[in-house]
């Protein structure tokens, strides 16, 4: 019957294909970029309320820095570009050094008490850079790339060198994170992808037609997906850049499954080859899309949304992949005749290789539980970090214009602290005394490198007269909803701390002392730094828990599969090692895991249990017929040794294509997905096999009349009364009526 469909539909299936392409291309390209950081949270986390709160009071905080040599840093030239950049829509106002004096001038500061107060803000302690800060409106924040733009053009329309000027903040970065993390960006290391996976494909089916064929589907499987994504609203990051590879493998793997059974059927004289490997397929390719929607569908614990859009997006992108490796993939072996067909014999001879795992299985095992062992010393060293400017190329102009301002003018990172007067019926004076003492406790702290309140503006020694006094006063109430600087009818106060990190303390830390440092007085800390803070520990926890739902949902699905407990539980061990091994070597190396690495775990297992599924259900077809456990797991290998080869390849390599990726979370991800792939060939060729050969011979009919067969080199003894081998992972059937696991009726 299925044979019937597709010589009756094969032809106009690949036509709907062919014609539909160009179309979900087009939709696929309509996906916008965002890698905001505000993002990273759900919206009813209390970090993220708070840090909506201090922008509905102060307004946005989020500053674009413009740093000028002295040669360039002509007052008339600055106050220049100063007022274009006020003409900007997406700046709601324009800072430079004579304007801030300026003010603190009218207030009744000093030119050297003002001068002091610009340094480590908009003058540099040696003198050499003057700065310009530009803060942004509502508008510039929803709209960063366009503000950036604008920023760009009005240094350019002053005759301003650009390589000479250093430009900064964090609209900036993020800018160039959305540009990184964009489409365009990705399509030179996914067309890398594809030639691997192009190369790997014709290593296996052995016909270039077939092979082009198989890669043109999954090309339009990625754009089927990508459109969905569009149509349902999402929005392209830099976690999302690696999903067109995903869906790839995805794909990929069950194409190249389903060929294999094909061309084994044709070896063998098959009369109906399509109809039979469909239905040799359909069951383990069922089950191992399953186990990888759960994998990604488990990311969803995540409170990191990047992560949880992520887990929806490539879990839909596994029905794609099934849709076209089931789907579309008999259709092409319909078309193409089979006659023509390369069958490439098998380049690895895997009866010996079981037999080999079956001689050295207690080493391997023993040896497995040794590594498992000093991999659990460096999983107690993972940490992760979160920090949007490490995820540059260490090349990039934004990250060298970072650097520059830092280390010349001033810190783009911040912290904001509130300080409450809720309550408290204290006159205007009386507050800001109490924020000058709170804002030289946080000045104090040895990584705040500059500090700024409405308190910066005001002279330390108040007016003697109260006329003075009152002059003074209606001038702050003048400038205080335009500064940003005090709220609320004077209830909120801000102080803006500009930090460093030259001891070696992150942001976390940082924020953490100054806490201490203001106990007892009513501030809170937030900004974007507290939102990192929150997110980074998303991370750690999202890691365990994410894995751990993914262990827990798959284990059932391999228990209810395999109809044993003990089967089940066995099967998952041999894809968690791996992960495990890999993990604990990123600890022991030291390298940070940021918010691409953390999915890797729930990814990378639900990969590579699809291999498990194939395996075991030729390994049950042997055992029930009464042979040993080695002949069994001889036989299994013999039969999916190589397409298991294959597709980890696909995958392990389609995955280490990310590495060409000047995106730092893309190239980590790569890595570590193709580590994680390639140490699967592991668990999947070396420990379960020993794992399996130390069952006993199953007690049928046939073999117990039989007498016991004299064990040979490649198959040694095993005898029922050896305690050790008690286990039983597979229940017992002779109640059941025996029939081909992964057939269908």
């Amino acid at each position: 019957m299925i044979s019937y469909f597709y010589r009756q539909y094969s032809r106009l299936i690949l036509w709907a294909v062919a014609f539909s392409f160009p179309v979900l291309w087009y939709f696929a390209e309509q996906i916008p970029s965002n890698n905001d950081v505000e993002t990273w949270l759900p919206r009813n986390t209390p970090v993220r309320k708070e840090y909506e709160e201090f922008k509905l009071d102060f307004g946005a905080e989020e500053i674009i820095v413009i740093g000028l040599s002295q040669e360039d840093a002509n007052p008339k030239l600055v106050e220049a570009l100063a007022g274009r950049l006020d003409r900007v829509a997406g700046i709601r106002r324009c800072w430079t050094p004579a304007r801030m004096k300026a003010r603190m001038k009218e207030f009744g500061v000093d030119d050297e008490t003002a001068n002091d107060r610009l340094v480590g803000l908009l003058q540099a302690r040696n003198g050499d850079m003057i700065g310009i800060i530009a803060v942004l409106s509502d508008v510039g924040v929803k709209n960063r790339s366009k503000t950036a733009g604008d920023v760009r053009a009005a240094i350019s329309y002053c005759q301003l060198d650009p390589d000479r000027i250093a430009l900064t903040g964090a609209p900036i970065i993020v800018t160039e994170l959305d540009r990184m993390g964009s489409q365009k960006s990705n399509r030179r290391f996914f067309l890398m992808t594809c030639a691997i996976s192009l190369g790997l494909l014709y290593y296996s089916f052995g016909h270039w037609g077939l092979s082009f064929a198989a890669l043109g589907v999954t090309l339009w499987g990625i754009f089927l997906n990508q459109a969905v994504l569009a149509a349902c609203g999402g929005e392209m990051n830099f976690i999302l850049g690696s999903l067109a590879v995903m869906v790839m493998i995805f794909t990929l793997s069950i194409t190249v499954h389903v060929v294999s059974y094909y061309s084994t059927a044709v070896r063998h004289g098959d009369p109906d080859p399509l109809g039979t490997a469909v239905c040799e397929s359909l069951n383990p390719c069922l089950l191992s899309t399953l186990t990888t929607l759960l994998g990604l569908v488990s990311l969803n614990v995540s409170s990191i949304l990047p992560v949880a859009q992520f887990g929806y997006a490539a879990a839909a992108g596994s029905l794609v992949a099934l849709l076209v490796g089931l789907g579309i993939t008999p259709a092409l072996l319909t078309v193409i005749p089979c006659e023509t067909r390369n069958v490439v014999s098998l380049r690895i001879d895997f009866r010996k290789w079981g037999a080999g795992v079956a001689r050295y299985r207690n080493l391997i095992l023993v040896s497995s539980v040794l590594l498992i062992i000093v991999s659990g010393f460096g999983l107690t060293n993972l940490r992760p970090d979160l920090n949007p400017a490490e995820f540059l190329p260490k090349n990039s102009r934004v990250l060298k214009d970072l650097i520059r301002v830092e280390n010349e003018l001033t810190n783009v990172d911040s912290i904001e602290a509130v300080v409450d007067f809720h309550g408290q019926k204290l006159a205007f004076l009386d507050q800001l005394k109490r924020v000058r003492e709170i804002e030289s406790k946080i000045a104090a702290h040895s990584s705040v490198h500059h500090t700024l309140s409405l308190a910066t503006f005001f002279p330390t020694e108040m007016p003697d007269s109260a006329l003075g006094t009152a002059r003074m006063l209606g001038l702050a109430q003048s400038y205080s909803s335009d500064d940003g600087l005090i709220a609320n009818r004077q209830r909120l106060w801000k102080i803006s701390a500009r930090i460093g990190h030259e001891e070696g303390k992150s942001s976390i830390e940082i924020l953490a002392d100054l806490q201490a440092a203001v106990a007892g007085e009513p501030v809170r800390f937030t900004g974007l730094t507290p939102l990192l803070k929150n997110a980074q520990h998303e991370i750690f926890d999202g890691f365990w828990q994410s894995f751990t739902a993914a262990c827990l949902t798959i284990s059932i699905v391999m228990v209810l599969s395999l109809r044993s407990v003990v089967t089940g539980l066995i099967a998952m061990i041999p894809n968690i090692i791996p992960i495990w091994l890999v993990f604990g070597g990123i600890g022991f190396l030291g390298t940070p895991v940021d918010i691409g690495m953390m999915m890797t775990g729930s990814i990378a297992l639900g990969i590579s249990v699809d291999c498990t599924f194939h395996f075991l259900v030729q390994y049950q077809q042997s055992y029930r017929k009464g042979n040993s456990s080695v002949v069994a797991c001889q036989d299994a290998l013999e039969h999916s040794g190589e397409p298991m080869l294959d597709s980890t390849l696909i995958s392990a390599l389609g995955m280490l294509a990310l590495c060409m990726s000047s995106f730092t979370p893309t190239s980590r991800f790569g890595m570590l997905m193709a580590s994680q792939m390639a140490a699967s060939l592991l668990g999947e060729l070396v420990i379960l096999p020993a794992m399996l050969c130390m069952r006993p011979r199953r007690r049928t009919e046939k073999n117990v009349e039989a007498p016991s067969p004299t064990p040979t080199p490649d198959e040694p003894a095993h005898h029922d009364s050896d305690p050790e081998l008690k286990i039983h992972p597979f229940p017992p059937v002779e109640a059941r009526r025996p029939r081909r696991v992964g057939a269908v009726k």
